[in-house]
């Protein structure tokens, strides 16, 4: 009898136990998800640029009270905030930025459309990936501003030249992002894509591309960034009429002008919708692709 309740008793302790540890790694794997409040998200991710922001014009303003520094080096934030004054009263400011804007969104996705197929063939082609791998490296560490005077002599002074040194620019970065991502791919997802019939085109959709988002997403990022200074290297080179006035060429003309808190507030206003961008749309979904693996 007691033999026979051990043999009974100890598979029901076993099932208990398995049970729990499965529980616990299911615990371990659930990611819990609490909604984030409008004060949380004030004091995480409004609050500190806007106190950075205020630090250097503190700092900014202090130097000119203390009389470190002169007006024809330094201009004081009250004489760029006049040269913001007197674009809005001419109402040219938003026509400014988004002439800028405009044209570096629209490279920006011609880039994509471009570096996305590009980066998927290098990475999965060896043969493409031996020949233009040192190329696009090469690429990706060439000044855009390099290209300008090419680009001028293909094109002109048009917007084709601007979009060309745009793409020369960003495709690079972009394709060598997806590339390094799709490298970070366990081969485990491509073994068990190619057994349900995932492959070329639909693996690449359904397993190789979902795989490679951190390292894509990256890319994608840096890709912004490169199609925004080549952007703006090609305004403040090429000056035409027909191509109107960016930030790039704004900031040429209050060099032309000797107007130095004119170039300050070029410069602010560039870094400005640099910053921008990245917070509203890339570091947003850079956090979303880590949350979604378990990384954040």
């Amino acid at each position: 009898m007691g033999g026979t309740d051990t043999r009974t008793t100890e598979p029901a302790g076993a099932d208990e136990e398995l049970a729990g540890l499965e529980a616990g790694l299911d615990s371990l794997d659930s990611v819990p998800v609490s909604r984030v409040s409008v004060r949380q998200v004030l004091r995480q991710k409004v609050a500190p640029p806007l106190l950075g922001a205020a630090a250097v014009l503190t700092v900014w303003q202090l130097l000119h009270t203390l009389g470190l520094v002169s007006e024809e080096r330094l201009p004081s934030p009250r004489a760029v905030g006049d040269s913001f004054l007197t674009l809005w009263r001419q109402g040219t400011l938003f026509d400014i930025v988004w002439t800028s804007l405009e044209r570096g969104l629209l490279g920006f996705l011609a880039a994509l459309a471009i570096g996305t197929p590009l980066g998927l063939v290098v990475a999965r082609v060896p043969v493409v990936r031996a020949t233009l791998s040192p190329v696009l490296s090469g690429l990706q560490s060439l000044p855009s501003v390099a290209w300008v005077p090419a680009a001028i002599i293909w094109f002109g002074l048009t917007d084709t030249a601007m979009y060309t040194v745009i793409l020369l620019g960003a495709v690079p970065s972009i394709a060598v992002g997806l590339v390094s991502g799709i490298d970070q791919v366990p081969p485990l997802y491509l073994r068990a894509g190619r057994t349900i019939g995932a492959t070329g085109l639909r693996g690449a959709r359904y397993i190789v591309l979902p795989a490679a988002l951190p390292g894509y997403t990256a890319g994608l990022k840096q890709g912004w960034a490169f199609s925004w200074r080549s952007l703006m290297a090609t305004e403040l080179i090429a000056s035409s009429p027909d191509l109107g006035v960016g930030l790039g060429r704004y900031l040429a003309n209050s060099r032309e002008a000797i107007d130095l808190p004119g170039v300050f507030f070029g410069i602010l206003l560039i870094l400005a919708v640099g910053v921008l961008i990245d917070l509203l749309v890339f570091s947003p979904l850079e956090r979303r692709v880590l949350r979604s693996r378990g990384l954040r």
